[in-house]
């Protein structure tokens, strides 16, 4: 098992930044991607960005390219998601998950291992 637990939401101004933090514990050696998802209310489940644990390849949601950055920092077990510029329409729920099997993978069907979400809200 993968225990997920996410962090660094809260209020920002239109055009502002954020880190969001996803701390991992259990076997995370059985991890092979780290994703980014968010959710709006009545909206569904939207990937945002991904990382392989093992290596250093990314990839993003076009939404997202050019002003968000994933990272990882492997001695605190931990994946981060930079966010700038941020607009109105990244308010959300962010989840951060995990991906046991699959590669490249931006579908929330892939990811086995969820954490509870941290409530990102942009003002305009």
């Amino acid at each position: 098992q993968v225990q997920l637990v996410e962090s660094g939401g809260g209020l920002v101004q239109a055009g502002g930044s954020l880190r969001l933090s996803c701390v991992a514990s259990g076997r995370t050696y059985s991890t092979r991607i780290m994703g980014w998802f968010r959710q709006a209310p009545g909206k569904e489940r939207e990937f945002v960005a991904a990382i392989y644990w093992s290596g250093s390849s990314t990839f993003y949601a076009d939404s997202m390219k050019g002003r968000s950055t994933i990272s990882k920092y492997l001695a605190k077990n931990t994946v981060y998601l930079q966010m700038n510029s941020l607009k109105p329409e990244d308010t959300a729920v962010y989840y951060c998950a995990a991906a046991r099997t699959v590669v490249h993978s931006s579908s929330a069907g892939d990811y086995e291992y969820w954490g509870q979400g941290t409530q990102v809200t942009v003002s305009s």
